[in-house]
């Protein structure tokens, strides 16, 4: 009865006007920041002169306009992960963008609710790198991972009444990294203030330990400050509905704890990511002191020998990609309709999850797998003590190991996506008994904070991992690659499955094909492009049919991560000493987000609810004629006819009798060239058409066609709309191999914010209005302004005619 009253009296009070003005006020610093890209003395000063600073908005990334320089970070290293036998010259392994040396931010801003009895607490989701973090002059506190989500208490700090100066001090040093890590406050900054009695950050874990279809349980535990004197929360379902409520005024020590029945739950899962809300209210007496309101699903995750991952029941492999936090041409700073389109594109091929290599990831991607239905494996450490690099992690692991495990872990542990944590990338703490301390010792501190979800770690020494027990202590024993070792790995290890944390090195140029067509391991040309027939890998890892074969007839292999969804910034391999080579080739899609062929294998495999029908190469080949030009279909079929011009080349059926290819691509490999009309019939199990693709050779290159992703976009100053722009002749046929210059221009209510062709040898810079088509294709993205309006875009090419696009901004 007591606890019934406390409960009417809580929602009387809360719905009279005790919240109506928030107990807890969020400011987020995003405009109008002081920014210098070099060392300077007292940055932090408050009366110091900001003449020649640049002023700009963050998340911002101050490397990535480049210009591209081949001596920026050249590394002379040798790479064990690549199987080097010797140090060598490496120019584009960090994107030979200028991220290395010092940037100085400054903000003022005023706290209007900092008022005596509250508290103030200055959070970063992420700052590249060593952030030093400075309050009117003083030092509040350091963070040097640049991955890290991190906060410090301001409030004795803090001027009441006025205004405040922060400033933030980062430095990127040479050698660091093995791929481009970004520059700047790349990631939201936020001032929270609360009342000192108050929930501490992060510290509320809401979990649902039992599940059933009348009813779920809601466990909520968390730790306060102060003297609070009661916990009311209520759960609201989807559809906004409050069903659920319970007061509590146990308290043991810092710490309160809840169990919540909820009615005929709604399961959070990969097909209908229902996502519920905690309303989590703190007082003392009757008085509300703080608020949260946290997001969570109500799913059960098990792992069982032989299976894998059990999702709400079912079995469910991992269709996954790693992906690397860059967003291409914006560079690492943070976008939300960056993200979602990247997501967006991956659902469409029939992922089902993401693996944040090699970091931590923004919080942002994480909330984004919430709304859609993406399993997350959040990573958190390239390297341990031992380096890879110089001046990596390795530096700070005996004394920040914990403290960014711990963060990680607080700070995404409520969202239902993530289903593994991962301390690690292919250390070389593989080997030695230290290296299997140090493995048990960081998943003992994510166990700790998080009892629910087990720990793997990347690994690509198998046959050390074997012998040494790291491998048998890890809860998900993740292989990074050597198939060839499933086999031995999983009657060794005592888990009961295998994963397959990172597979493919699969390389390709979208749009790009070499002949023969052959099978090659680390083949380079003198192009610096590799063959979109995708038959090329690098020394140390396989193609894609090596990978599908496992995960189709083995049980145990719980599902794949292939490196990578998109191409990122950085690591070009295999021409990692071939400049202009800048960006990598392992990219399903480009680093424009324009799917590559490979894109289709996957869909035909992976995406089971819609038609894959895909044909390449192009039928582009002037100087080609007669000659043997092999034509692949990655195709959702089982069999399918060819015809050149409407001379069929045979039936081709998908067949386990001859190679893994022939499993899982239908390939006609004595085509030969002749200008006109390739055209694929697709059969039914009955041999009966069902459904058919063209592809045509084209003529000289005579318009543009423009495609953008989203034709309506909000007009917050941040939205995005990416355009696809493609060359086409006069009949509109693609022009495959057309490389025009292409200038922009963007009127009304949004700004030209950067273009990419896909080119991982382009030295263009991505934030000029001008851009070469790469294989008859780039991409130009829009932003929108603080007011609603048409926004048109208008492409211009020398003997092309000119195309526009109008799209709204709301």
């Amino acid at each position: 009865m007591e606890k019934l009253i406390l409960l009417l009296v809580s929602c009387f009070l809360f719905f009279n006007g005790l919240a109506q003005s928030s107990q807890r006020h969020v400011i987020t610093l995003d405009s109008d920041w002081q920014f210098i890209n070099r060392e300077v003395d007292g940055g932090e000063a408050p009366g110091l002169s900001v003449k020649g600073w640049e002023t700009v908005d963050v998340p911002h990334d101050w490397a990535i306009k480049g210009p591209f320089d081949k001596d920026i970070d050249k590394q002379v290293v040798q790479v064990v992960q690549d199987m080097d036998e010797a140090p060598r010259e490496r120019t584009g392994r960090t994107g030979a963008l200028p991220h290395i040396g010092v940037g100085w931010y400054r903000k003022t801003f005023e706290v209007p609710a900092f008022q005596p009895g509250k508290k103030a607490l200055l959070a970063f989701d992420g700052a590249m790198s060593d952030a030093r973090v400075y309050i009117n002059g003083e030092e509040v506190g350091h963070w040097p991972y640049g991955y890290s989500y991190f906060y410090f208490d301001i409030s004795d700090y803090l001027k009441q009444g006025e205004e405040n100066l922060l400033a933030v001090r980062l430095e990127n040093l040479p050698s660091s990294s093995r791929w481009y890590p970004g520059a700047g406050i790349y990631r939201k900054v936020q001032v929270i203030v609360k009342d000192e009695v108050s929930f501490n950050k992060w510290a509320t874990f809401i979990t649902t330990p039992f599940i059933s279809d009348e009813v779920a349980q809601v466990n909520i535990q968390t730790e306060i400050s102060g003297a609070a004197t009661h916990m009311v929360t209520e759960i609201i379902d989807p559809s906004g509905k409050v069903v659920a409520a319970e007061t509590t005024t146990d308290r043991f020590g810092s710490k309160m704890e809840q169990n919540i029945a909820v009615p005929q739950p709604q399961l959070w899962g990969t097909e209908h990511p229902h996502l519920y809300q905690a309303r989590v209210l703190l007082y003392e007496g009757d008085e509300l002191k703080d608020e949260e309101f946290i997001r969570f699903g109500i799913r059960s995750v098990e792992y069982e020998r032989g299976k894998g991952l059990v999702l709400n029941g079912e079995v469910t492999k991992f269709k996954g990609v790693c992906l690397h936090h860059d967003l291409g041409p914006l560079g690492a700073a943070v976008n939300v309709a960056a993200l979602r389109r990247q997501l967006t594109i991956l659902k469409d091929m029939g992922v089902n999850a993401v693996r944040s290599a090699h970091n931590m990831p923004a919080r942002e991607q994480v909330e984004l797998c919430d709304e859609m239905g993406i399993l997350y494996l959040a990573e958190s450490f390239d390297e341990w003590a031992k380096p890879k690099v110089k001046n990596g992690y390795n530096r700070l692991f005996e004394e920040w190991a914990e403290k960014d495990v711990v963060n990680l872990v607080r700070a995404l542990r409520n969202h239902p996506s993530v289903v593994m944590w991962s301390s690690g990338n292919e250390v070389p703490d593989q080997w030695g008994n230290e290296g299997v301390k140090r493995a048990k010792w960081l998943q003992d501190i994510f166990h700790r904070e998080d009892p629910t979800r087990p720990v793997t770690v990347g690994m690509d020494q198998v046959a050390a991992v074997m012998e040494n027990g790291f491998g048998a202590i890890t809860d998900i024993p993740g292989l990074n690659y050597r198939v060839h070792l499933y086999d031995e790995a999983y009657d060794r290890f005592p888990q009961g499955f295998i994963l397959g944390s990172e597979t493919a090195s699969t390389v390709s140029s979208r749009g790009i094909y070499k002949f023969p067509v052959e099978i090659y391991s680390h083949k380079t040309y003198n192009d610096f492009h590799s063959s979109s027939y995708d038959l090329e890998y690098c020394r140390w890892s396989n193609l894609p049919d090596d990978d599908f074969v496992w995960q189709d007839d083995y049980d145990w292999v719980i599902g794949e991560f292939v490196w990578t969804g998109f191409d990122y910034l950085g690591e070009p391999t295999p021409y990692n000493e071939a400049w202009p080579s800048r960006s990598s080739y392992f990219g399903i899609s480009d680093l424009a987000g324009l799917p590559k062929d490979r894109f289709y294998l996957y869909r035909s495999r992976w995406n089971t609810k819609d038609e894959t029908l895909h044909i390449l190469p192009h039928w582009n080949w002037e100087g080609r004629e007669g000659e043997t030009t092999p034509v692949f279909v990655y195709t959702s079929y089982n069999s399918a006819e060819l015809f050149v011009n409407g001379k069929s080349q045979g039936i081709q059926t998908k067949t386990k009798d001859k190679t893994k290819q022939h499993r899982y691509r239908l390939m006609w490999m004595d085509v030969q060239y002749e200008p006109g009309t390739l055209k694929v019939v697709a059969l039914d199990d009955d041999g009966q058409p069902v459904a058919e693709k063209e592809v045509h050779t084209a003529g000289a290159p005579y318009g543009l066609e423009l495609v953008a992703d989203r034709s309506v976009i909000t007009a917050d100053g941040q939205d995005l709309s990416y355009i696809t722009v493609s060359v086409v002749d006069k009949e509109g046929r693609f022009c495959a191999t057309a490389t025009p210059q292409l200038d922009f221009k963007v009127t009304g209510a949004g700004d030209f914010k950067v273009v990419c062709n896909g080119d991982p040898t382009s030295l263009e810079l991505f934030h000029l209005p001008t851009m070469k088509a790469f294989s008859g294709q780039l991409v130009v993205t829009v932003q929108s302004q603080k007011k609603a309006g048409d926004i048109t875009l208008q492409v211009k090419g020398k003997g092309l005619k000119t195309a526009k696009m109008t799209i709204k901004s709301e």
